[in-house]
């Protein structure tokens, strides 16, 4: 339970970018976030002037999903914007950097099978 850095074994870190190590949730059922309607992203996980994802549209909740997985940094940033289910669907589609990508697959096995 709980929030863990993108650690692999032998102590190297998954980076979601330079001198940053990608966060990832301890278990995907921890995840509860909106799967419907419109919400707004924080200034710190989205930095353009509109904010609001639609996600009822595809695109767009693809383009939330990418964007709070490359910029969280704690625990309930991934807990209030992403849902499980809703992430486990989405994995193969997301256009995330490779360390985000293998600190989540190498922490949850479902989404190594989703892609």
């Amino acid at each position: 339970m709980g929030v863990v850095t993108g650690q692999q074994p032998g102590g190297a870190v998954h980076a979601a970018r330079p001198g940053r190590a990608a966060r990832v949730i301890g278990d995907l059922a921890e995840l509860r976030g909106p799967v419907r309607g419109a919400v707004e992203l924080p200034v710190r996980l989205f930095w353009a002037p509109d904010r609001t994802f639609d996600l009822d549209d595809p695109v767009e909740l693809r383009w939330m999903y990418e964007n709070v997985l490359r910029e969280a940094i704690r625990g309930d940033e991934l807990r209030r914007w992403l849902d499980g289910n809703t992430l486990v669907r989405l994995w193969p589609t997301l256009n995330l950097p490779r360390g985000v990508r293998r600190a989540w697959e190498s922490r949850h096995a479902q989404l190594r099978r989703a892609t």
